[in-house]
């Protein structure tokens, strides 16, 4: 029942977050102003959601691809309210009635990963919008699973910068659920059973985003090493977390 409670609550206060913040952003767009909206509604979905957050090291907020680990729906919070950045997401997302809608406003690209012979037309999409500048996030696992360990790296987007562009870099993140890891990943569970769950959750869910050490793309030379140096260094900083003495996690 409590929780049953807990989870209606929180479904009530995002609706609340759509209602006041949506019109804010029609109303940028109308003016032709960069909308900061998305990012504080994602920022907002998090801290309904329950996140406490503790950042280190610096997000770079324009000109990079982001690239981290994915273990549940709360990446894209985390990402998105923590470094604005749009997404690169499954076609089918686009389909979906109201999240498919918010992820359009927060100018997601949408991509068909199981259409092989389309992945030049992709990277190209996402060279487009890097060249505007705009940040955004990928996660080149390709899908969700127990969280640990990460999966191998798919390389096929990391096309979009070569040949590199002036001044775009990778920034390897990575997302730390520490001892949740298992408990907020997705594993076997259908999307909305896994919100469902975690929204009826009690108490906090501590995470730490790691933002690494941003890389040139001329200096991996390739898309294939680019991937593969990407998730190592995400791969190094899980397991140095693992290794060290739990963390006292500080909110943002």
């Amino acid at each position: 029942m409590i929780r049953s409670i807990r989870f209606c609550v929180r479904c009530i206060l995002i609706l609340l977050g759509i209602v006041a913040l949506v019109p804010l952003h029609y109303l940028w767009r109308l003016v032709g102003a960069r909308s900061p909206w998305p990012t504080t509604f994602l920022w907002w979905v998090g801290r309904v959601a329950g996140l406490k957050v503790s950042k280190e090291g610096k997000p770079l907020k324009r000109d990079v691809l982001i690239v981290a680990n994915h273990a549940s729906w709360l990446d894209i919070l985390l990402l998105g309210g923590s470094a604005g950045a749009a997404f690169v997401a499954k076609a089918e997302l686009a389909s979906s009635p109201l999240v498919g809608w918010l992820a359009g406003l927060n100018d997601t690209l949408f991509v068909e990963r199981s259409d092989k012979r389309g992945v030049g037309v992709q990277a190209n999409a996402l060279r487009d919008g890097l060249s505007t500048g705009r940040a955004f996030a990928l996660f080149p696992e390709g899908t969700t699973g127990p969280g640990r360990p990460v999966l191998p790296f798919r390389a096929s987007l990391f096309a979009s910068l070569f040949p590199p562009l002036p001044g775009v870099r990778v920034q390897p993140v990575a997302i730390d659920f520490g001892p949740l890891t298992q408990e907020v990943a997705w594993g076997d569970d259908h999307g909305a059973a896994n919100a469902r769950k975690l929204l009826s959750r009690p108490g906090r869910i501590p995470v730490t985003l790691r933002f690494l050490e941003p890389v040139d793309p001329h200096e991996a030379g390739h898309r294939k090493l680019l991937s593969e140096r990407s998730r190592e260094e995400i791969v190094a900083a899980l397991d140095a977390s693992e290794a060290a003495p739990a963390p006292l996690y500080g909110g943002e």
